[in-house]
């Protein structure tokens, strides 16, 4: 179930203890996809939520720091390059949510989920297609998935220098497609995405 764009309201969920839920990494060729659920607190209301793909780098730094020192829970879970290969991205990010909702510290109500499609889970849930710019929750969520993703791809670029991961985040840039031309294909590669399955034909 998803609420189209005119039928949205915060109004409808009072009472509910809603986690947000969003994912980061569905599009790269390589690294896990990482998801992040939270559940705000509403005595400690945190400016400039928003979609973190609106936000700077500097400033998804400085609110992960806010959400996770205001949030009443938070957690991060993630999906590796192996899983994404074996039952698909769709299926690693849903994977990934429903592993960040059942990390939580404290039991929410409700899971609202940024997208069209809910993780199979005990908990209720409900998809809000472009949730991120929505709900704040969920906009907490997408900053501290793609925090968290971006920390992963730095470590992992300590690890496999050729690829300049630190650059391009994993993400099919020119740059990425032509060191992986040069260098061939890594363990952190996703070898179900078409660019690298040609490589390693």
């Amino acid at each position: 179930m998803s609420k189209t764009e005119l039928a949205f309201s915060m109004d409808a969920y009072a009472g509910e203890l809603i986690c947000g839920v969003d994912e980061a990494g569905r599009g790269p060729l390589a690294g896990p996809v990482m998801a992040a659920a939270v559940i705000l607190d509403p005595a400690h209301p945190i400016a400039g939520l928003r979609d973190s793909k609106k936000l700077s780098e500097a400033k998804r730094d400085l609110l992960a720091i806010e959400i996770k020192k205001y949030a009443l829970a938070w957690a991060v879970a993630e999906c590796s390059e192996q899983e994404i290969d074996e039952i698909n991205i769709l299926q690693a990010s849903l994977l990934a949510m429903r592993r960040a909702i059942e990390a939580l510290a404290v039991t929410p109500t409700l899971a609202l989920i940024d997208g069209n499609r809910c993780p199979v889970m005990q908990l209720r849930a409900e998809a809000i297609v472009k949730g991120d710019d929505k709900v704040a929750a969920i906009s907490a969520a997408s900053i501290l998935a793609k925090t968290a993703r971006d920390h992963r791809l730095a470590e992992l670029h300590l690890v496999y220098p050729h690829y300049a991961l630190d650059q391009h985040k994993g993400y099919p840039t020119a740059l990425h497609l032509a060191r992986l031309r040069e260098h061939g294909v890594s363990p952190i590669h996703r070898k179900s995405y078409a660019p690298v399955k040609a490589l390693l034909k």
